[in-house]
């Protein structure tokens, strides 16, 4: 079931979209070479509990997870694309760094990702960052009354399609509200004009994630992290939306 929000719920989920930019927007900044995943996993942490914010992460635990995530982000690193454990591993030059955060603030649940290339440029890398934020973009412009989820999905695949990519449908965007996954989901590739009718009140996370050679994914022996199958290059960008009377409102935008 698809639950609609009122614009007094809309407004009370801004302060936990806004938290979930400070995040990602510090995030951002300390990924740097020589950083490891797990400085950032608990600068996450700090955060979080600086905030009296609750993570979405630290005890989800999915079927198709491998028992509680137990960390406060996903980072995932060049071939891997979603779900990424944080780990003992140090940024390198040319990674591709995809992170995933989500949190309650105030009852309120948002969630986003960005990717970004650490340190020396990555041409594959910022190509694929580029069109997951073009498809990102693409998809938001669809999110408005009266257009339907399809409008959304094909939206997200024209943009892959443009970048000679293919899509998996196995993990897509999905409603937001008191909690992180909710009706409906929102796959990332679709036909126009079908599917349910985007109304105000309902808020949903975007998210195209593309794979540069493939559209298989397989999983880590961590029974989490989420790699392409050839090893190619990936990205994920992803921002919390509430469909307005207006219009597609971006509660997790980038901070000015």
């Amino acid at each position: 079931m698809i639950e609609l929000k009122s614009p007094a719920e809309i407004e009370a989920m801004r302060p936990a979209g806004r938290f979930v930019a400070e995040v990602l927007a510090a995030l951002r900044e300390q990924a740097a070479v020589g950083v490891n995943l797990l400085e950032l996993d608990a600068l996450a942490a700090r955060m979080i509990k600086e905030a009296g914010a609750v993570s979405c992460y630290v005890d989800y635990a999915p079927a198709f997870g491998n028992g509680p995530f137990g960390y406060s982000l996903c980072t995932s690193v060049n071939d891997a694309v979603l779900h990424g454990k944080p780990h003992d591993y140090k940024l390198r030059d040319g990674d591709v760094l995809s992170v995933d955060f989500a949190a309650s603030l105030n009852g309120w649940v948002a969630d986003a990702a960005v990717s970004v290339v650490v340190g020396r440029e990555n041409a594959e890398g910022a190509r694929m960052i580029r069109a997951t934020e073009e498809a990102l973009a693409a998809g938001i412009a669809q999110a408005v009354p009266g257009n339907k989820l399809g409008d959304i999905s094909h939206a997200i695949g024209e943009v892959a399609r443009s970048y000679g990519l293919t899509v998996n449908l196995e993990y897509g965007g999905h409603g937001v509200g008191h909690t992180m996954h909710e009706d409906p989901h929102i796959s990332n590739d679709g036909r126009a004009g079908r599917g349910f009718k985007i109304q105000p009140g309902m808020v949903f996370a975007i998210e195209p994630w593309f794979m540069a050679g493939t559209d298989k994914l397989r999983t880590d022996k961590d029974g989490w992290t989420l790699r392409s199958v050839d090893g190619s290059v990936t990205a994920h960008s992803e921002h919390t939306v509430a469909i307005t009377e207006d219009g597609a409102l971006v509660l997790t935008a980038p901070l000015d």
